[in-house]
């Protein structure tokens, strides 16, 4: 059989190959090309200044910026608020999208299935304004409908959305509520591929509906499962930024001041770019180590991983 040349296959699948160029256009210009931009982490940096000169305009640093940060006040504070964000998301968050595919898959009625999969896919296409929007609404001390309730019941209103010990729990709670239902149609795929004969083959053998998803459905979601929480365990030290930032005020600073909102104000308010930049990094280079460490371990531990 005559060997095929690549180019083949290209002219072949032209239109596909066109279909990808946007795509790669952005990743390109979005992702890669601002990789160029990590240089101001080792300089002093101001506006109009060129990222890399050889005339003496480059004021190079080294590492100045981050033992400015880890020596920073602040320092403690972020991290801190960051990683109990990024855990308390993957603890109370992470196995809810499972839990609903397992249980929408349960599902035999066509109609109350697609029902119940569009109300809860609907929270994720709502913007983060409107959401925020919405919970400053039901909190509100003035006129909130939790804050009535509380009222109602003999207790007293509180300003949830100013008081530092309710952001995390809220900021959780509405998360997981604009994101499950969207979480699960990943693994609503994974469940749909798995081969039908193994569960003719369970109910042959006396096997009941728990026994069936034990054994067959959640073993054949396994590997997706790995590799999600390989890439939470990546991005520990990520949050939302924007939903944090239409949420929180300096009241709540102590709980809710995490590392991309301290960037935001040190590089976008302050305008110390080297600075901010140089935080970047360091979120980055963590996130990395975290993602390699996951995966090796999912190696030994399941044989799964995402190489």
């Amino acid at each position: 059989m005559e060997k095929r040349s690549n180019w083949h296959y290209m002219r072949k699948d032209k239109f596909l190959l066109l279909m990808m160029v946007p795509m790669v256009v952005l990743l390109f210009v979005f992702s890669y090309m601002p990789i160029y931009g990590i240089l101001i982490a080792f300089q002093d940096y101001k506006i109009g200044m060129p990222f890399l000169s050889f005339d003496g305009t480059t004021k190079w640093v080294g590492f100045k910026h981050f033992i400015r940060f880890f020596d920073s006040v602040f320092f403690d504070r972020v991290m801190r608020n960051t990683l109990l964000i990024s855990l308390y998301t993957i603890v109370f968050g992470f196995w809810i999208p499972i839990v609903f595919a397992l249980l929408l898959n349960e599902i035999r009625r066509t109609f109350y299935k697609k029902v119940v999969q569009t109300l809860s896919y609907l929270p994720y296409f709502i913007s983060s304004v409107v959401i925020v929007g919405i919970v400053l609404s039901l909190l509100s001390p003035v006129d909130g409908v939790i804050n009535n309730i509380i009222e109602f019941f003999g207790g007293d209103r509180t300003a949830f959305m100013n008081d530092p010990q309710y952001f995390k729990t809220i900021y959780i709670i509405t998360g997981i509520w604009q994101s499950f239902g969207w979480g699960s149609v990943l693994y609503l795929a994974n469940i749909a591929a798995i081969n039908q004969e193994l569960y003719e083959a369970a109910r042959m053998d006396g096997a009941n509906r728990w026994r069936q998803m034990m054994h067959i459905t959640l073993p054949g979601i396994m590997p997706t499962v790995t590799i999600m929480l390989i890439f939470a365990v990546g991005g520990l030290l990520n949050a939302d930024v924007e939903k944090i930032l239409l949420m929180y005020s300096p009241a709540v600073y102590d709980s809710a001041d995490v590392i991309g909102t301290y960037t935001v104000r040190e590089g976008v308010f302050n305008g110390n770019y080297s600075y901010a930049a140089a935080v970047g990094l360091f979120v980055s280079v963590i996130n990395f180590i975290a993602l390699i460490l996951a995966n090796t371990i999912s190696r030994k531990v399941s044989d799964y991983g995402l190489w």
